[in-house]
């Protein structure tokens, strides 16, 4: 067997490797940037669609059939206030598991202790505490004067909803657009520590914060002209981390950001860019 040529040993032609000459090293390096998405969990329970409504009435019913009956003979004293307020309430109980018109009147402090239409007295306030009872407060309304001001400064508003800190600032090019708190990264610095740190310098420092890990959760590559990277020094990349907000609100110093809200996932689309938020749809809740 003859030896195998040179050519043949290098694997190609003198010819072929001439037809694909190697790229030339650009001397660009990449440019890292850390964004923070700031989440303001729900702070209420979500309201409940109309088939759990229906499936939470029937197990109440189902419940309420079964249940073994309470012996009031055993707990209060037969013809007191306090049996007769039982009573009441069972009433009260017995007319939402089972269904029918129905509504509670209260009444004024200043009025005496009364029969109502169905012979059961009622006690006033007073006349509660005096029982060791506390008067019992109406639930808060689930929808917030903020949002019926349209107020999306506001932490308060939509409280079944996850909200997103979004800002007005300057992006790379010095365009003004709306965007989540972010900016470079330091020489030894981790993308965690940048993040807080840039929150800070863009938010202010009446925040309390808690990044959720050290992970970015995405990230964000603009397409950007060659002189616009070598302007920046070679390609851009924004790495998105997630965080939660404790307590405190945003105080922007009017130069880097100039405005700020407290938005849904479908509030920030067409604030932002289609490219920027191609990036970050998949990081934000429908919920």
């Amino acid at each position: 067997m003859s030896p195998p040529s040179a050519d043949s040993a290098r694997g190609a032609s003198p010819a072929a490797s001439s037809s694909t000459p190697a790229p030339e090293a650009s001397g660009l390096e990449a440019v890292v940037n850390a964004a923070v998405v700031l989440n303001r969990s729900p702070i209420l329970t979500r309201t409940p669609t109309l088939f759990e409504r229906a499936y939470y009435s029937y197990q109440s019913r189902v419940s309420r059939a079964l249940f073994n009956p309470f012996p009031t003979d055993f707990y209060f004293k037969t013809g007191s206030l306090l049996e007769k307020k039982f009573a009441k309430e069972e009433q009260i109980r017995e007319r939402e598991a089972f269904g029918g018109q129905w509504t509670i009147r209260r009444r004024k402090q200043s009025k005496p202790l009364g029969v109502d239409e169905d012979g059961i007295l009622v006690a006033s306030a007073d006349q509660a505490e005096n029982m060791g009872e506390e008067p019992v407060e109406p639930p808060a309304p689930r929808v917030h004067e903020a949002d019926k001001k349209g107020d999306v400064k506001s932490l308060d508003r939509m409280g079944e909803r996850n909200l997103y800190l979004l800002v007005r600032g300057k992006d790379h090019a010095g365009k003004v657009v709306w965007r989540f708190p972010q900016g470079g990264l330091q020489k030894n610095e981790f993308l965690h520590q940048a993040a807080l740190r840039d929150l800070e310098a863009e938010c202010g420092v009446n925040l309390d914060t808690w990044i959720v890990g050290k992970k970015p959760i995405a990230v964000h590559q603009p397409s950007l002209p060659e002189s616009a990277k070598k302007a920046l020094g070679g390609e851009l990349y924004t790495f998105f981390l997630k965080a939660h907000i404790l307590a405190g609100q945003v105080r922007p110093d009017g130069k880097n950001v100039t405005d700020f809200a407290w938005l849904t996932k479908e509030e920030i689309e067409p604030l932002v860019e289609k490219d920027y938020w191609a990036s970050v749809k998949d990081i934000l809740s429908d919920f």
